[in-house]
């Protein structure tokens, strides 16, 4: 495929109007919820095969995340595309004042490989819920998922509405190469430089979804049993292959025994064993070895072992952690928990406030002066306390980061507003034209104005 040739075809069709049809769009986004739901299994199979997701795991983190947004496009959409009347300063009358919500024409969709189908299609639905047309670039890791949505999507539509480009780097750099309306893209943040580097030689706008180190706070009034067990779950949630994953712990020290025991027995009952159908592999060789390169085996206090063959890293905590460890200085993006020990919240949450701004953040406490501090003092993307990930599910909560953990959001509404344009229109009436914004200007009506103004 000539990309060039693809978006000039993309153009057109979105210039033709059809995608601007609530119609067309709500036909497009069920169309996709059937040919999602149709293939199930096959969507299944294809994840397992890439890193060994199993099928409850894809349905509750991918598919249903999926069909939720749909249905909440194909229920609002009349609404959320509803031109919107303001008002218009008595100055201006006679005239009426309306906000139209215009999509911003072909855009590209960049995507990640660690939730592959959500990742991918979220901000492909929220594109086309908007109005505009798409083409695809999704990771080329989870090969075989990949080339299914590949295979899916480019036969069940025309390429000059929505398109998958499967490839490697070189592709995304053809791609990016071309002036779209709208870049979305989700990855690391040294590839996010590349891409907005590459969208300001076209002044195109973008969302980046990128990630980061993000902190969960343990509180000595933090309920531990419960802590445990939601911080085991969201941190080795996808062999911890999640950008929102706690990536590390701050534990005050008057509990931290109390809590790693807690933790420890939390492990040992979720049992994350290798080939468990509730535990995947690492993607790839190159993210293993990165991985195990961050453990320091003499401060390993449970798990460590690893497979080679199955890629396979067992969940390990890793205590006495200082900030300048090496394990601090990149995000982990896998199954290794290291954790701090501190004394003053107030320091801990000024030593956060020292580094990059993370995409997400964690605090479990009862205290209510901790959970305003947090809430109020500290700079992240999003997050939850008393629990983890949790935030994401809420569709009415715009998902995005801010500094070097991303700009821009997206999910529900916010999704739909960032694939758009508030297209301002004043309308102004035949009569009553005013004398005074026309020349001669007189110091007569420069008078009268200050009056009025």
């Amino acid at each position: 495929m000539e990309f060039k040739a693809l978006l000039d075809a993309q153009r057109v069709f979105f210039n033709s109007n059809q995608t601007k049809d609530i119609v067309f769009r709500k036909q497009a986004l069920l169309k996709i919820k059937s040919i999602l739901k149709n293939n199930e299994h096959n969507l299944y199979q294809a994840i397992y095969k890439d890193f060994k997701k199993g099928e409850l795991d894809t349905f509750v983190t991918e598919l249903q995340i999926i069909y939720s947004e749909i249905d909440y496009f194909t229920k609002n959409l009349k609404r959320l595309s509803k031109v919107k009347r303001v008002k218009t300063p008595w100055i201006l009358w006679p005239a009426t004042s309306k906000q139209y919500k215009d999509p911003l024409g072909c855009t590209l969709i960049i995507g990640a490989w660690n939730y592959p189908y959500q990742l991918t299609l979220l901000p492909m639905i929220s594109a086309l819920a908007a109005g505009n047309t798409c083409v695809i670039k999704p990771s080329e890791l989870p090969v075989h998922s990949m080339e299914l949505l590949q295979r899916l999507f480019n036969e069940s539509f025309n390429s000059n509405y929505i398109y998958f480009a499967l490839g490697d780097k070189d592709v995304t750099q053809k791609l990016l190469d071309l002036q779209w309306d709208k870049i979305f893209f989700t990855g690391s943040p040294s590839v996010g430089k590349i891409v907005y580097q590459a969208a300001a030689k076209n002044l195109t706008p973008v969302t980046l979804e990128l990630g980061g180190k993000s902190p969960g706070i343990v509180s000595r009034t933090a309920n531990l049993a419960i802590c445990a067990k939601r911080l085991v779950w969201g941190k080795f949630l996808n062999a911890g292959q999640t950008c929102i994953a706690p990536d590390y712990l701050l534990v005050e020290k008057s509990v931290v025994h109390e809590f790693i025991k807690e933790l420890i027995k939390t492990l040992k009952e979720f049992n994350y064993f290798d080939g468990a159908p509730h535990y995947t592999s690492i993607i790839n060789e190159k993210h293993f070895n990165r991985i195990l390169g961050l453990i320091d085996p003499e401060k390993v206090i449970y798990g460590g072992s690893s497979n080679s063959k199955t890629l396979y890293i067992e969940p390990t905590i890793i205590k006495d952690i200082g900030w300048e460890d090496p394990i601090m200085q990149q995000e982990i993006f896998g199954p290794l928990l290291p954790i701090i020990v501190y004394e003053d919240f107030q320091q801990t949450i000024a030593s956060i406030k020292q580094r990059p701004k993370p995409l997400a953040a964690y605090l479990f406490t009862q205290d209510e002066k901790e959970k305003s501090t947090f809430t109020n003092e500290l700079s992240f993307g999003g997050g939850c306390i008393n629990d983890t990930l949790m935030h994401v599910a809420n569709i009415n909560l715009p998902f995005g980061g801010i500094g070097l953990s991303g700009m821009g959001a997206y999910h529900g509404e916010t999704g739909f507003n960032s694939f758009t344009h508030n297209k301002s229109i004043l309308s102004k009436a035949l009569w009553g034209e005013p004398n005074w914004k026309y020349p001669p200007y007189t110091p007569k009506k420069l008078a009268w104005l200050k009056k009025i103004f």
